[in-house]
């Protein structure tokens, strides 16, 4: 699977220094299942969001990731989003963006702004 980083959302995205997004695959008991992959800092930035544009390719095929296994996303420290199995699939995806602090298996979770603020990607799959 590749995933296009597009951009993400944040209400003050032109006073973050320098960010970006680190992606990790993590089993349901928050076990890494992938290695940790960090994306460059951002092409640019507007108001209300960091613009990305760059390919994360993922270690793993997508049959081959455990049942239920949550896909993680990180921009530094402000804000977190994961996806579902369900939501891996060909095309465009926006995911919600949460607070931190970063809550792998998903007990707590917090919308980071009131405002239709999101991370957008791009998935792509390869045949193995």
């Amino acid at each position: 699977i590749t995933l296009i980083i597009e951009k993400t959302g944040l209400k003050d995205a032109r006073q973050c220094t320098d960010p970006y997004i680190t992606v990790r695959v993590k089993d349901l008991n928050g076990t890494n299942l992938t290695p940790v992959q960090d994306t460059p800092v951002a092409s640019r930035t507007g108001d209300t969001y960091a613009h990305f544009n760059v390919d994360i390719e993922l270690q793993k095929h997508v049959e081959k990731l455990t049942k239920g296994a949550p896909k993680e996303r990180f921009t530094s420290t402000e804000c977190f989003a994961f996806m579902e199995m369900a939501e891996i699939k060909p095309g465009p995806t926006v995911t919600e963006l949460y607070k931190k602090p970063t809550d792998f298996k998903r007990k707590k979770l917090r919308l980071l702004s009131k405002k239709p603020l999101y991370l957008h990607l791009h998935q792509t799959f390869h045949k193995e």
